[in-house]
C-alpha cells in the first residue's frame, strides 16, 4: 500500500472514529501533498511523500522552538501532537550501527580523505537513509568521521 493510500485510509478511520485532531493533522499532510503535486504538475511517489513530511516535521520542530521559548505552552502541546503523527508515516528510524555502517561505506565508495569531501558522502548517503534518519545529526556524523581522516 502506497503512502498516500495510508494516508487516505488514515483519515477515513480518522472521521469514522470522530478523532478531530488526527483528522486535522492528516488533511494537512494531504493538503501539502496536494499542493506540491499541483505546483510541480506531478504525481508524488512514496519518497517524494516523505520528503514532504519531512518538510512539515522540520517547520512543526521550529514552530515549536519559538513557542516554547515564547512560553506559549498550549500552542507547543498542538505541534508536539502534530509531529507525533507526523512521525507516525516515516519509515523505521535506523539504529547508530546502520547508520554508521551507510556512511563507512559510503566514504570507502567515494574515496575520501577528508573533510573536503563532505559534499561528495552525503550525496551518497542521503538518498539510502531518506526518511530514516535525522538528515542534520547525519551530517554532523558524517563530518566528525571524515575529520578523523583528514
Amino acid at each position: 500500500m502506497s503512502l498516500k493510500q495510508r494516508l487516505t485510509d488514515d483519515m477515513k478511520t480518522a472521521m469514522k472514529s470522530g478523532e478531530k485532531d488526527r483528522l486535522g493533522v492528516i488533511r494537512l499532510i494531504n493538503a501539502a501533498i496536494k499542493q506540491r503535486e499541483v505546483d510541480e504538475r506531478i504525481v508524488l511517489d512514496d519518497a517524494q511523500v516523505i520528503a514532504a513530511l519531512e518538510k512539515m516535521l522540520k517547520q512543526r520542530k521550529d514552530s515549536l522552538s519559538q513557542y516554547e521559548a515564547a512560553g506559549r505552552e498550549d500552542l507547543a502541546a498542538v505541534e508536539r501532537y502534530e509531529m507525533t503523527v507526523l512521525q507516525d508515516y516515516f519509515p523505521a528510524q535506523l539504529g547508530a550501527e546502520e547508520i554508521d555502517a551507510i556512511i563507512s561505506a559510503s566514504i570507502a565508495e567515494v574515496g575520501a580523505s577528508g573533510p573536503k569531501d563532505m559534499g561528495k558522502v552525503i550525496a551518497l548517503v542521503r538518498p539510502q537513509v531518506a526518511g530514516r534518519a535525522d538528515m542534520g545529526s547525519l551530517s554532523e556524523l558524517v563530518k566528525r568521521k571524515l575529520a578523523c581522516l583528514g
